[in-house]
């Protein structure tokens, strides 16, 4: 069954066209959520992996192309043991218990970061359910799970310079392309707007080779509070931005 897209104009006053073809979010706040309600943490991420749902639920109807979450850091493994298990068991629930959405939603799966290190239950989740959402052609939900920036950029390097060493590859021919044809997200457009909850204004080690051009959107509510109506917002605020990429404004 056909996804049921949303009629843009009626409901964002916007042209298709105007939407981010590429929205990255860095989903900050779970327990901080928890402990305001005198919560454990772990329900802050509980309640988080619903709002996930409703974000590729969303995404997909409003018809954008990729979206990127940051899941798991490499960083998040210094968390305390019983936190950092829960996550690894939520990831794979996830994954199950979301398929079959994704299949109706014709979301199709990628994983950014290194399986290696990552729990086997979750590296089988991750598998089965890249393998079965393959064919599909809507929305391509990309988490980023046990992912480092530096790293990726390091493990592009080391693949480079593997090629150069057995002459497959001349230093010349190392380009900007050629570097992003061998990170995490090859194939992929750059994000054209992240979104980043709970007032946070920093990277934390996330895409920092694709967001050299990405708008910036800061949201003051923690992710379990973030909605459709949040998402509305950020995407509106990014159509009013001008997009110069290094250029002179038009608008002078």
């Amino acid at each position: 069954m056909p996804v049921i897209l949303h009629d843009i104009e009626s409901l964002l006053g916007l042209k298709p066209q105007q939407l981010p073809k590429h929205i990255a979010m860095i989903m900050d706040g779970n327990g901080r959520w928890a402990q305001w309600k005198n919560l454990p943490r772990i329900e802050g991420h509980r309640q988080g992996a619903k709002v996930v749902r409703k974000m590729v639920t969303e995404c997909s109807k409003l018809g954008i192309g990729y979206l990127t979450l940051y899941s798991f850091s490499m960083e998040n493994w210094k968390r305390p043991r019983e936190e950092v298990e829960f996550l690894m068991q939520l990831c794979a629930e996830y994954l199950a218990h979301e398929l079959p959405e994704m299949m109706s939603l014709e979301v199709k799966l990628r994983h950014l970061g290194r399986m290696t290190g990552l729990p086997e239950s979750v590296q089988q989740r991750l598998t089965e359910t890249m393998a079965a959402t393959a064919g599909n052609k809507g929305l391509i939900l990309s988490l980023a799970l046990n992912y480092s920036s530096r790293v990726e950029i390091t493990d592009a390097m080391q693949v480079i310079a593997q090629k150069i060493a057995r002459k497959e590859l001349s230093g010349e021919e190392v380009t900007e392309t050629l570097i992003g044809d061998h990170l995490y997200t090859a194939g992929m457009p750059d994000p054209d707007l992240i979104i980043r909850t709970a007032g946070e204004r920093r990277l934390s080690n996330f895409l920092l080779w694709q967001l050299a051009y990405t708008e910036f959107y800061v949201e003051k509510d923690c992710w379990p509070d973030f909605s459709e109506d949040h998402l509305h917002r950020a995407i509106q605020d990014y159509v009013q931005r001008e997009r110069k990429f290094g250029a002179i404004s038009t608008k002078l």
